[in-house]
């Protein structure tokens, strides 16, 4: 083929491939979809590979630095990872225009909200929990709180930051009037996750128990009945809890996979158990300071660091010198999904801002009706 026919031949190929564009509804969308993605997954790839080195580091120092405190050993800077992490900057994924409705790729599908909890705790336990007004629950709350040990600056404080100082005993992560999707399965005054509520039945539900089945010695007629009831369907979450090995990892598995682990997750906003749990949540926080030769009592904002991080990370910055915490990203104590969904870590970028932030919102939130409603039920 000589040349002049080559050029026919292409131009005629171009000719028709927009005469077939302009033909075909959604053959023009969609080859500019195809070349969206091509480029948004170099982008995208570039960034993972990045991110996986970047959080892989996150995880070999902070087992270093478990392993140098079993030894006893002094941490140093050189323990932690120094640089914030990545951040992805490139073009979102695109669209499909062809797709099928329903999820798309890398979306999360929806998060449990507290009807879901409420209907599973139904048909797997026959547990319905009983609802108080919200003064009622505050007050059950402080009353388990102080029977712990736990002080009203500690509970306030917590409850300050968690909920803004004002959250009712119900609220979930990013649910309102307005916005009826969660961002979280968190409820509650000290934003209790679902499988925080599983693994306390399982770690703690005898203690539990007893201290239902001593308020059910006190009743009589009714109150005691329907007391009994809530034990034996607490007792079933119970033992739902310890079907599975006792790790955090299948702990998370049976409380977001599992319609027994979604029933357990109601039991939070019942007057009876609801302050026992998160009472619990913290009192685990403040014996495992004590396990680390931490024996000075918690400040509000160190228990918080603790409940936001988990006990093991939310020590380590305890501890810390404060010229260390001036140099630490935040990143170090997060997984990197949790930092992801973390706006006040990402935002305070390193241990100092972070404390120093916590401090100035349960200042801010202690001054609320709610807060100061519950420092009242003290």
């Amino acid at each position: 083929m000589d040349g002049s026919k080559i050029r026919n031949f292409s131009m005629g190929l171009i000719a028709a491939t927009l005469l077939l564009a302009a033909a075909v509804p959604g053959f023009a969308q969609s080859g500019d979809y195809q070349a969206r993605l091509s480029q948004y997954t170099r982008a995208h790839d570039a960034y993972e590979e990045e991110a996986s080195s970047y959080w892989d580091q996150v995880v070999d120092k902070r087992r270093l630095r478990n392993a140098k405190r079993r030894a006893n050993e002094p941490i140093t800077a050189s323990d932690y990872v120094l640089t914030q992490p990545p951040v992805y900057a490139g073009p979102p994924r695109p669209i499909d225009p062809n797709a099928p409705p329903g999820p798309q790729p890398g979306e999360r599908p929806p998060i449990p909200v507290l009807a879901d909890f409420l209907k599973a705790a139904n048909e797997q336990f026959g547990f319905v929990p009983d609802r108080p007004s919200e003064p009622d629950f505050k007050r059950a709350y402080a009353q388990a709180a102080g029977a712990a040990g736990l002080t009203r600056d500690q509970i306030v404080g917590v409850y300050a930051f968690e909920t803004g100082g004002n959250g009712t005993y119900d609220m979930q992560a990013g649910v309102s009037v307005t916005r009826p999707n969660a961002i979280s399965p968190a409820i509650g005054y000290n934003q209790l996750l679902s499988t925080n509520s599983v693994s306390i039945l399982a770690e703690h539900g005898g203690g539990l128990l007893a201290v239902l089945r001593q308020k059910s010695k006190a009743l009589t007629g009714p109150p005691k009945i329907a007391l009994e009831r809530k034990i034996d369907a607490f007792k079933r979450m119970i033992a739902y809890s310890r079907s599975v090995p006792p790790t955090w990892n299948e702990f998370d598995k049976l409380a977001k996979t599992t319609p027994g682990g979604l029933g357990i997750h109601a039991a939070i906003l019942d007057r009876d158990i609801g302050p026992l749990l998160q009472v619990q949540k913290l009192i685990n926080s403040v014996r495992f300071a004590r396990t680390k030769h931490y024996l000075a009592p918690l400040s509000a904002a160190e228990l918080e660091l603790m409940n936001l991080t988990g006990d093991g990370n939310g020590i380590d910055m305890v501890t810390m010198p404060p010229d260390l915490r001036a140099q630490v990203p935040t990143a170090n104590f997060f997984q990197q999904s949790g930092y992801e969904r973390n706006p006040v870590a990402r935002r305070t970028g390193v241990v100092g801002n972070l404390i120093a932030d916590i401090e100035s919102k349960m200042a801010r939130g202690a001054q609320s009706p709610g807060a100061r409603d519950l420092a009242a039920a003290f």
